[in-house]
């Protein structure tokens, strides 16, 4: 009777090297690898902050109130992107975090 545990053993290597199944141990980075993931985090941080600009600038613009919306939802837009990169570098999905 053939190895069976060597041969699961074998099939579970062969899957994660195809990249069909996640390595063992769980974790890692999503596809893409640390490049994608590093460019993840910047466009978060970069699209939170010039949406809550542009929604600051605008409503000043409209309201006459220049400069104080526009600094409240620069700080909006800042803490949004700083909380998207904070999740995805928590996300549970990925495994536990840096310890």
């Amino acid at each position: 009777m053939p190895d069976k545990d060597g041969f699961e053993e074998r099939l579970r290597n062969a899957r994660a090297r195809h990249g069909v199944d996640p390595p063992p141990g769980g974790g890692g980075l999503p596809q893409g690898g640390t490049w994608g993931f590093g460019l993840r985090a910047g466009v978060e941080v970069v699209s939170a902050l010039i949406v809550g600009v542009a929604a600051g600038w605008f409503l000043d613009r409209w309201l006459g109130t220049w400069p104080w919306l526009f600094l409240l939802f620069f700080v909006l837009g800042s803490v949004a992107g700083v909380l998207n990169v904070y999740r995805l570098f928590n996300n549970p999905k990925r495994g536990p975090g840096p310890s």
